[in-house]
């Protein structure tokens, strides 16, 4: 019987560890840093620290967050944000908001100010106020190497590009046969300077990038990216995937539970009615 309760254990162990997770949107994109720095053990560090827990609190039940923190002095105060992509699951959120902070201080040490996207979130501090603040600085740009320009694909590419332009909200897909598309805003934007930074990222994606198969184009505040024939992939098609493979876990898990306790009590049985034959 022991025997049996340790290959169950084992198997829910076995199921936790190969428990599919999102690790494409941990993926790293970029990242920048302040040249100012501030002093270890100083006000600002204690207030850092208090900005980013916050960040990664919040990201537990919400896709984007502000915050800011003021101190004794102009030099302490703190401004920081975060976003997730519009279709993450909020625990996939959490996780990516928290592998972002993580990674924030080997990447930006003692730094007044980081920024740092991955695949499926970004987070920002700084000691200057840029919140609400409309900002298209290309801070990344990638381009694959033309492969020959097919023009029913750039076609469908211009298409597609064109709805994400005219599409509202902050987050928005978009796909037209092997095309697909996304684009999304920092969630301080208003509407208008939202659709402002996106009309920028999607024209400079189109002419910079002309026929590559696929293009990436972040700026400061939005960013515009495109895929034709899964030259790349944004995962915002498999969130139903990630739905179904919950589902089977948790009931995979429960059956799992449900024979151990069957077998408990049959142990147990057998215990009581050995005692009782005696």
């Amino acid at each position: 019987m022991a025997n049996t309760l340790s290959l169950l254990l084992h198997l829910l162990i076995i199921l936790t560890i190969f428990h599919p997770s999102h690790s494409s949107t941990d993926a790293f994109i970029y990242a920048g840093c302040s040249q100012i720095k501030y002093s270890p053990g100083s006000p600002y560090e204690s207030n850092l620290d208090s900005l980013l827990s916050s960040l990664v609190n919040s990201a537990t039940y919400s896709s984007y967050n502000k915050y800011s923190i003021s101190g004794s002095t102009q030099q302490d105060i703190i401004n920081g944000i975060y976003q997730c992509r519009g279709d993450l699951s909020m625990p996939d959120c959490a996780t990516c908001v928290a592998r972002a902070v993580s990674q924030l201080a080997p990447l930006c040490a003692q730094t007044c100010g980081g920024a740092v996207q991955l695949e499926g979130c970004f987070v920002k501090y700084d000691n200057t106020s840029f919140i609400g603040d409309e900002d298209k600085t290309v801070v990344m740009k990638k381009c694959a190497p033309a492969v020959g320009y097919d023009p029913a694909v750039m076609g469908r590419r211009d298409a597609v590009l064109a709805s994400l332009g005219s599409a509202g909200g902050l987050y928005r897909v978009g796909g037209s046969g092997d095309v697909e598309g996304v684009a999304q805003c920092v969630g301080d934007l208003s509407n208008g300077k939202c659709q402002d930074c996106l009309t920028e990222a999607i024209g400079r994606l189109k002419n910079d990038c002309g026929g590559a198969v696929f293009g990436d184009m972040f700026l400061a505040k939005c960013y515009a990216r495109y895929s034709t024939s899964g030259a790349h992939a944004y995962a915002t098609s498999h969130h139903g995937d990630h739905d179904e493979a919950e589902k089977t876990f948790a009931i995979i898990v429960g059956l799992l539970a449900g024979v151990a306790l069957i077998i408990i009590f049959l142990t147990f049985m057998r215990k009581a009615f050995g005692r009782n034959g005696k």
